[in-house]
Order: C-alpha cells, then structure tokens, then sequence
C-alpha cells in the first residue's frame, strides 16, 4: 500500500494585530508628543572644543542674533505644576505695570525664545500669527537706563534658584553686545553659566593647547 502525502501548508503569520497596535502607538505619541516652538531667531553658533551637555530643563537660555538682537528663553521646568514662565511673566508684568489676561499667560507658557520691550508683551501674546509677533520682536533692552534683561534674569532666579544659564551667540554677533550680556548675568549673581555652540567639535593643535 502506498504511503499517503499530507499537504505541505505554508506557514501564515497574522499581521492584523501587529498593524492594530503600530497604530495605536502612533496615535498615542501623536496626542501625548509636545512639539518645541521655534526660536526667535535663527543662531549660527560656532564651534567648540567642549562635549559638554546642557540639561533639558530648568534652564534659561539668552540668544544673541547676528544682528545683536538679545532674546531670552526659559523652560516651564521638569514638572508641569511649576508653571515657571507663567510667574516669571508675571513677575515681569508686574515690575512694569503691564497686566496680562489668563489667555496670554497660557500662551506665553507655550512660547520659545522672545525679544521685545516688556510692554509690548500683551499684542505680542494677541498677534494674529507667526509673522506678526516676528515682527514686533526688536530684542529686549540691555541699556543701562533700560536693562530689561536684567529684571528678566533676576525673576527667573527668583522663581527658582537653581536655574542654570546659557548664552546662545551667533558667531557673528558683537563682542560688545556678548560682554553685556554676561554682565548682566554677573551683576545678578549668575556666575557659572555655559556657552552653546554647535554640535562640531573642534579640534585645536597641539601647540596651543599647551600654552
């Protein structure tokens, strides 16, 4: 008697699960992702011999655009309860006597980088869009009879005293102006503060490193 020859079935995997839950994963990144606004200005940084990293948050960022605008950025913090650029606003507002409506605090807390007087901070937050508040943003005022940078530095440190500073230059930027800036930094007591540059590493020669 012959010898009977099952079917040879050709192994079938099911997919629809693995489908189902690569788009359940995209959705929930989708709704929970927070997108970072963009800057103010664009900042051509130079190059560095340091590798060392700028924590993600609790830290106060001032930019300086090529053409010598200053701008300043701080983070809401790692916890959302600590509301840190809505107080530092405030703050502000209330050093100036500029009032703010819960809609612009709201905003403002969702904002980058900015640069302006702080009294045209209300029709900044209530532009119409993007291109409106670019053009309102003149940089903020680091005169010695008007050093809004400075109120700007001592409120955030006021609200936390732990905040680290950075200073984001672009390459083409004065001296003068970087040099204010790092005064007003000191004159409030900001003695330790990183300088950003890009992610290229420079390397020097040997002859001067060690001079």
């Amino acid at each position: 008697m012959g010898k009977i020859k099952l079917a040879v079935k050709t192994p079938r995997i099911d997919m629809t699960p693995m489908v189902d839950l690569f788009f359940l994963l995209l959705v929930f990144f989708i709704l929970t992702a927070t997108f970072r606004p963009e800057e103010a200005a664009p900042i051509d940084t130079p190059s560095s011999t340091s590798q060392a990293p700028i924590p993600d948050s609790h830290v106060v960022t001032i930019l300086i655009s090529k053409n010598n605008k200053v701008f300043f950025n701080v983070d809401n913090g790692s916890d959302t309860i600590e509301h840190l650029r809505a107080k530092i606003l405030q703050g502000v507002g209330s050093q100036y006597q500029v009032k703010f409506t819960p809609m612009q605090i709201k905003k403002f807390a969702g904002l980058a980088s900015f640069g302006l007087p702080a009294a045209n901070l209300p029709a900044f937050l209530d532009a119409p869009d993007v291109k409106a508040r670019e053009a309102m943003q003149v940089g903020i005022p680091i005169d010695s009879l008007d050093n809004q940078l400075a109120t700007w530095v001592r409120y955030a440190r006021l609200y936390n005293n732990d905040l680290e500073f950075a200073i984001k230059g672009d390459g083409s930027a004065d001296y003068p102006v970087v040099k204010k800036v790092i005064a007003v930094l000191q004159d409030n007591n900001v003695n330790k503060f990183n300088l950003t540059t890009n992610l290229k590493k420079v390397e020097l020669p040997t002859d001067v490193l060690q001079k």
